[in-house]
């Protein structure tokens, strides 16, 4: 037996004739108390690893919300220095070309008020871009290309996904497209033929979309959401080939809509440098004015148009900055010092499309597949 039993049964003096039942029943106890001490022993070395666990958590709790408030302070640095190079952007770069007519000569101050005055009287559209006051990115949903965009008569929103199709998303409002898990919650709008190209515009009720089959020539269609049904079409003399944006080839032709009516940009052939533009009447499709606005298409991903002002997005092959870079009014009613260079803020790659919404003076965009809103601010336009 061990040595503690050993010294218990001398005590009995039971050493020289001890009972093997009562050596065994000694030795169990002997064991028995020999665990009780290990486990005494592990309870206690268990107590303090968990003493030691829980300080070194507290110690890492700190550290991360330490590392978290550091990582917060470095995305508000993050958006200074972008607001900062903003800023430098838009003072330093070279300034925007306002193409127009042959310049007027400048005359007395007096002269200047009388002409802004009639000009007021005869157009509703006095105002220009000044800057892009905020950004929102609503979600991500669909193609990295398509196109988006708010009846500028109604609170209903068009979802365009892809580059082309035979179906359209309608939302209720922009509330309801936010919220919603994808499109299969929408209200889909089947067309009697193809809309080709994120070119689109939603108007007063209808849709403006562009038809292009193989080997025939480009349409403008325009389409009754309420009673599903064509109303008109027309067709353009526009080389089937020649894309509108250098680098958004899929769009043939871009329809826009702002406070004065219905727009087509386009491009006449693919040797065409420059991009066109065609003032449309709403009701029939009729063209009533053509320019060429001179903004090259080289380089450009997107455009739209406000108040009778066409504004020319270009980017890079590598998507980098967006930016307004030229710009054409119909007016003649903007001078070359006060055409603005607006650079968009840096986020994912390049528009794929550019809506104008005049109620409500916001731009839908669609950027690799997220659907963004750009609030811009306005200020009257000065006359050459």
């Amino acid at each position: 037996c061990c040595g503690g039993t050993r010294q218990i049964l001398l005590m009995f003096n039971v050493v020289g004739n001890r009972s093997p039942q009562l050596q065994q029943q000694l030795c169990k106890a002997d064991r028995m108390q020999f665990w009780h001490e290990q486990s005494h022993r592990y309870h206690t070395e268990l107590q303090d690893f968990k003493k030691l666990t829980a300080e070194a958590m507290v110690v890492l709790k700190n550290e991360h919300g330490m590392l978290i408030r550091d990582l917060e302070g470095a995305a508000v640095r993050m958006d200074r220095v972008e607001r900062e190079i903003d800023y430098v952007e838009t003072h330093s770069s070279p300034r925007a070309c306002a193409n127009k007519a042959d310049k007027v000569v400048e005359q007395g101050s007096v002269v200047i008020f009388f002409l802004y005055f009639l000009f007021s009287l005869t157009s509703d559209c006095v105002e220009i871009i000044s800057g892009i006051r905020s950004v929102k990115i609503l979600k991500r949903v669909g193609s990295p290309k398509g196109m988006w965009t708010r009846d500028p008569r109604s609170s209903k929103v068009y979802v365009f996904n892809g580059t082309t199709g035979d179906r359209i998303y309608q939302f209720n409002s922009v509330r309801d497209f936010s919220h919603s898990p994808g499109v299969t919650s929408s209200t889909q709008i089947k067309v009697p033929s193809e809309w080709s190209g994120p070119g689109s515009a939603v108007y007063n009720g209808y849709l403006y979309y562009i038809k292009q089959e193989f080997g025939t020539d480009v349409q403008v269609v325009k389409y009754d959401l309420l009673s599903g049904t064509v109303i008109d079409t027309a067709m353009f003399p526009v080389d089937n080939h020649a894309a509108v944006y250098n680098l958004n080839p899929e769009t043939v032709a871009d329809l826009a809509a702002d406070d004065e009516g219905l727009w087509l940009l386009y491009a006449t052939g693919d040797s065409e440098p420059n991009i066109s533009l065609a003032k449309m009447d709403p009701a029939t499709l009729d063209i009533e004015q053509i320019w060429d606005t001179r903004c090259p298409r080289e380089n450009a991903e997107a455009a739209f148009v406000v108040c009778g002002t066409v504004y020319v997005v270009y980017n890079t092959r590598l998507a980098s900055r967006s930016r307004v870079q030229c710009i054409f009014d119909v007016n003649d009613a903007m001078i070359n010092e006060e055409a603005p260079l607006l650079y968009f803020p840096r986020r994912y790659g390049a528009h794929a499309s550019l809506k104008y919404n005049p109620e409500e003076k916001q731009l839908y965009g669609w950027d690799d597949g997220y659907q963004i809103i750009y609030r811009v601010t306005m200020k009257r336009k000065l006359l050459v």
